[in-house]
């Protein structure tokens, strides 16, 4: 028998997307398990990130990883997550406990950021509680693409972003 809410412990499998001249940084909490079984950032089919970030950027959705990377570093946007490890149910960020963080103070030190963007309420929650005093940089609320997020239409999620792109 399959328990619906157990708690499974996460450990992030893949590396930050960044190089020396990223000059944003956008944050999530921790991938979710779509995102963790294609190996790459906002993996789920129906997750928004990627439409709205094409959009946000003037270029076409991205289809495949490398694609994704490219157009990331072409912009000078890094992508991350606030956790480096945590438990949660499912993709459920409001289950999130045993939190460590990423060493996201590293990831500036190695590259000319100087505005980070979290992409939900739970991953700007957890950058102030664990990551911004060392960081030394307030990061800013932007809304989640998730699907669960549905009240927010894909214009709304556009214009909150075009952020982005006058930030890099």
């Amino acid at each position: 028998m399959v328990q619906k809410n157990a708690r499974t412990f996460v450990t992030h499998e893949f590396p930050a997307v960044y190089d020396r001249n990223s000059r944003v940084l956008l944050l999530g909490s921790i991938p979710s398990p779509k995102s963790r079984e294609v190996g790459f950032y906002y993996g789920h089919p129906q997750n928004r990130f990627w439409k709205v970030l094409a959009q946000v950027l003037g270029e076409t959705v991205p289809e495949t990883i490398p694609q994704k990377k490219a157009i990331l570093k072409k912009h000078h946007v890094a992508l991350w997550d606030v956790l480096e490890s945590c438990t949660i149910v499912g993709a459920s960020d409001t289950s999130i406990e045993d939190v460590v963080p990423n060493k996201i103070g590293e990831l500036v030190k190695r590259s000319k950021v100087s505005r980070i963007f979290c992409t939900g309420a739970t991953a700007h929650k957890l950058y102030q509680k664990y990551c911004a005093k060392d960081v030394g940089i307030d990061a800013e609320r932007l809304p989640s693409t998730s699907p669960a997020n549905c009240a927010v239409s894909l214009e709304k999620l556009v214009e909150a972003y075009r952020v982005v792109s006058s930030a890099k």
